[in-house]
């Protein structure tokens, strides 16, 4: 039933800390005065006052929803300072207790939001669990369906293309450059517009402590975090992926392949399934994942590649079925479906599956060949399913003056998609292995990582992996790539710098994704030592990231041999290769 509704604006609520942030509501327009309803809450440092805001607003209310939108602190028409993230935990635990407290709400709240907007709500959960914290006995209080409940308030989450922890993303011990773009963008109250700005020539500024200068604006932000390049406590601050066991609640995770944020999502949904802090919310985890890009839902087209009709749902109905269920008790039978829905692209299909990543996986070591020429798409690099035995080492240069692009929009918050690398591949500080035409499909589905043996003359480097299709037109589709920093190999939690010429084994996550790589289709992987300017350069010194600016090139040696055998590895889900 579609509801009249009630509009209110710049409602003033109080933090703990006296601090108010504005809040607008749009609610139905009962005519019972006891008449209460669930509530949904967005908070958002991208402005309130936005139609983008507005539109879902005034979807849920006529369903019988509150939906308040909320500056959050500092931000838009509410007070304080933003600081990115340091004050979302304590500030969304207010919120829902604020909305849970109206007289028209009925005490059931649930959240909603992409990006920042849905790491905050992380944040959130782990605030309310340090006030609400989940039981640890089976006599605690159950549900109808025998299950151990949520807590008090607070019922559910709606996730998309969430940000991991820090240097998940980026292991490179500074931010990605785009991320000075953001920062940009929330300098101030309002959205600043990037477009007026040329990133390219800030992007190729050193040292990278003063790219904010030449972006012309002043962002202690960017200096701060320049400064805590591995993972100590200023990041664990606002770190939440390790403490999945804390949260004790049902939640929709949704993105993209094409996210460039898309790792948080299949992270977080496999770390809730496995490490939730009940069975309740072990068992109650939803994900969503499409074709698309950070504007999840937005188009079936990404650059060249039309993903057809099917890659669009109607995703607002689909959230209202998840709230329906959890904030109403009007389940339609969505908490029984399958646990993740998946659109497996070349095949351009959506399907439902119990788990992700899929228990009938079979993860495929594709093996790297070369007689010693495997620089560019012109060289004589191979995949195969055979272990190396002797061969020759493949070598190129990497030069930081000249680094290998990636193609991205400097304005924009999608850093890949489906991009043509054909061009890339031209270059010979670029490996490329592809295997033969393959004679049957090839579906891979799930994490994709890579087992490079490698050595460089420098103390410091980078190196990079990319899957791609190689189609028969000559069109050369990302898939997801990955990168390693030498220094980081053992993980961010320390820097080791590595002995030049030493010949070390390095394992590069490249992620996920779901694509039938067709029969006449080549399976390919690009190996190099920069994607620019996705991720900073490496200069190749060893020396501090942050205020470098000397660069050296470095000469770079892959291994593919008995001793050293590199891989691909799919997670392979149907295959007829054969040896």
């Amino acid at each position: 039933m579609n509801h009249s509704i009630i509009a209110q604006y710049n409602l003033r609520v109080p933090m703990r800390d006296g601090v108010t942030l504005s809040a607008d509501v749009f609610r139905p327009a009962e005519t019972k005065q006891d008449a209460r309803v669930p509530v949904i809450l967005v908070r958002t440092p991208y402005n309130k006052n936005q139609k983008s805001y507005i539109e879902p607003a005034r979807y849920f209310a006529e369903r019988g929803y509150a939906y308040v939108t909320m500056d959050v602190r500092g931000r838009g028409d509410s007070d304080g300072e933003f600081v990115p993230y340091r004050h979302e935990g304590r500030d969304g635990h207010d919120a829902v207790e604020w909305c849970a407290a109206q007289t028209w709400s009925n005490g059931n709240v649930g959240t909603l939001g992409a990006s920042y907007l849905g790491r905050i709500q992380w944040l959130t959960a782990l605030e309310m669990a340090r006030h609400h914290p989940p039981p640890n006995n089976a006599l605690a209080l159950e549900s109808q369906a025998g299950d151990v409940a949520p807590p008090e308030h607070l019922k559910t989450m709606i996730v998309m293309v969430t940000p991991s922890d820090p240097f998940v993303e980026t292991p490179t011990g500074v931010p990605g450059l785009q991320h000075l773009c953001w920062l940009y963008l929330v300098n101030g109250r309002l959205r600043q517009p990037m477009e007026e700005i040329n990133w390219d020539p800030i992007y190729a500024h050193l040292p990278l402590a003063t790219m904010d200068e030449r972006a012309g604006f002043a962002s202690p932000r960017w200096r701060e975090e320049l400064k805590h390049q591995t993972l100590d406590a200023y990041w664990q601050a606002w770190c939440y992926q390790n403490k999945f066991d804390q949260i004790n609640l049902p939640i929709l995770h949704i993105s993209g392949w094409y996210d460039d944020e898309q790792i948080g999502t299949p992270l977080n949904f496999t770390g809730m399934t496995t490490r939730g802090a009940t069975e309740f919310a072990r068992t109650h985890q939803k994900l969503l994942m499409g074709s698309w890009g950070h504007n999840v839902n937005a188009t079936q087209k990404l650059g060249e590649v039309d993903f057809g009709a099917d890659a669009l749902i109607d995703l607002r109905g689909y959230e209202l079925r998840w709230f329906d269920a959890w904030l109403k008790n009007q389940d339609d039978g969505i908490t029984r479906e399958p646990a993740a829905r998946i659109f497996v692209m070349g095949e351009n299909k959506w399907r439902a599956e119990h788990e992700f990543p899929l228990a009938r996986t079979q993860y495929t070591n594709f093996y790297l060949h070369s007689d010693g020429n495997a620089n560019s798409r012109y060289g004589d690099g191979a995949l195969s399913l055979e272990a190396p035995r002797t061969e020759k080492t493949d070598r190129y240069l990497y030069d930081p003056a000249r680094p290998t692009p990636y193609i991205t929009d400097a304005t924009s918050s999608q850093i890949g998609g489906p991009d043509d690398y054909a061009a890339v591949q031209q270059r010979g500080d670029v490996l490329v292995y592809v295997t033969a035409p393959l004679e049957k499909n090839v579906e891979v589905v799930g994490p994709v990582r890579v087992t490079l043996y490698a050595a460089s003359s420098a103390r410091d480097t980078d190196f990079t992996a990319l899957l791609f299709d190689a189609h028969p037109s000559g069109f050369r589709q990302r898939l997801c790539d990955g990168i390693v920093r030498a220094r980081y190999r053992e993980g961010m939690a320390h820097a080791s710098l590595i002995e030049p010429h030493k010949v070390y084994e390095f394992n590069i996550d490249v992620w996920y994704t779901a694509h039938v790589f067709f029969a006449g289709h080549r399976i390919g992987l690009q190996i190099a030592s920069a994607a620019f300017p996705k991720y900073a350069r490496n200069l190749n010194t060893g020396g501090d990231l942050a205020t470098e600016t000397e660069m050296v090139q470095a000469a770079q040696t892959i291994y593919h041999d008995t001793a050293h055998p590199s891989a691909l590895v799919l997670p392979v889900i149907r295959t007829h290769l054969t040896q």
